[in-house]
């Protein structure tokens, strides 16, 4: 398929212009004339060469949802909605999706099923509650509840990843210095303490057969992180591979605790956003389950809803587990017990995103003075290593 830009002429002689996604040029210009226009020029639209492709992120879809709850709540048709919100984006990988969109729309096509062509960019959570708000009529209503899930999810994953930023960043700096006085530096030193003829000390010796390696076999040294991380990601796609990681993650001594927060965070907050949104509850754990982000954690939370399908409760499963705190386990027996399962869910959401807060800051506080240290022994060690010969040579002079 091709697209073509065309001109003409209509039959009152106004003219017209617009584009067409056919085959070729003669299909084109017979369409054209199908539908009674004259003096028609046809030209294929050049192809555009994209070097970085523009996506639509998860901000931009959290702020239409609540520019479109504002419309709908105005009352203006659906349709329109996105009209309006095609003219005012100012991101062309938006504007196409929101035109897309309407396309559907206009085909009769309800606004839940749509999304659900878009999986890139709307998680089965939002099309999920889509389709429940259009069906109890309350749709600008669960528009607003999907952006303030968004904004916490988003908020929490920057503080995540704000925290892990830091280590990597140093580690791989030191990585880097480290690589080079290995390879420039050291072999200098070693040609001088070449001359000596005198044994050398113990850590000299080290450091320079240290040395010989990384110059020996730099390519493997310098190709070494990227063939770890192309490993671990091999190993995160397949099946077995994906659930011990995850379960390594989940067993770290400090990152562990955080992620573990994390996702007991978004269980509740995801559970709770669609219990209020009328979701049933298996087809809600079933969505629960695919924005987990951890393979150990939805496999318990499907377990979740085989137990309920038995008859047991939600807090059984989790409490066996282990992998949720018992206070956790608790809290949803007693919501359960009151019926006030949504208000519980959201009570346990906010106290654990505050202490993923409180962990991660307490990890950035720890991590410092470990980064600060290992640099320390590392660099510092080599130093005093090179530098070793030379003391011991002019305590030797004096």
């Amino acid at each position: 398929m091709s697209i073509f830009i065309w001109t003409a002429k209509a039959r009152d002689g106004s003219s017209k212009e617009g584009e067409l996604e056919l085959p070729n040029k003669d299909i084109a210009m017979a369409t054209l004339r199908r539908k009674g226009f004259k003096d028609i020029k046809i030209k294929k639209k050049p192809v555009e060469i994209v070097i970085f492709e523009e996506k639509v992120e998860e901000k931009d879809i959290s702020i239409f949802f609540r520019q479109l709850s504002t419309m709908i709540d105005t009352g203006l048709p659906l349709v329109q909605c996105f009209e309006l919100a095609e003219k005012g984006s100012d991101k062309k990988a938006l504007t196409k999706l929101l035109a897309n969109i309407r396309h559907e729309l206009e085909s009769g096509t309800p606004l839940g099923e749509t999304l659900r062509k878009f999986p890139d960019e709307f998680d089965r959570l939002s099309c999920a509650l889509v389709e429940a708000g259009e069906q109890g009529g309350i749709l600008d209503t669960i528009l607003l509840r999907v952006c303030i899930y968004k904004e916490k999810s988003m908020a929490l994953k920057s503080k995540i990843k704000s925290a892990m930023i830091y280590p990597i960043a140093i580690l791989s700096v030191s990585f880097i210095v480290t690589s080079i006085l290995m390879i420039f530096v050291i072999p200098v030193f070693s040609e001088m303490f070449s001359s000596f003829g005198a044994a050398l000390p113990m850590p000299t010796q080290i450091a320079m057969n240290i040395s010989d390696v990384f110059v020996a076999y730099w390519y493997v040294v310098l190709a070494g992180p990227f063939v770890l991380i192309w490993s671990i990601k091999a190993i995160y796609k397949t099946p077995k591979g994906h659930f011990q990681l995850d379960q390594l993650l989940l067993n770290l001594p400090v990152i562990g605790d955080v992620l573990r927060k994390g996702a007991v965070a978004r269980f509740c907050r995801t559970f709770s956003t669609l219990t209020a949104a009328g979701v049933p509850i298996l087809e809600s754990l079933d969505t629960v389950a695919e924005t987990a982000g951890n393979v150990v954690i939805e496999e318990v939370i499907l377990s979740c809803k085989d137990s309920i399908t038995q008859g047991q409760s939600l807090a059984e499963p989790l409490e066996t587990s282990k992998i949720f705190p018992i206070m956790v386990t608790q809290m949803i027996s007693i919501g359960e017990q009151t019926g006030a399962l949504e208000e519980m869910l959201g009570k346990i959401a906010d106290f654990y995103e505050a202490e993923v807060e409180v962990a991660v800051d307490g990890m950035t506080a720890l991590m410092e003075p470990l980064i600060m240290a290992f640099l320390g022994v590392v660099i510092g060690g080599l130093v005093i290593a090179m530098y070793l010969p030379i003391f011991q040579m002019a305590s030797v002079v004096g």
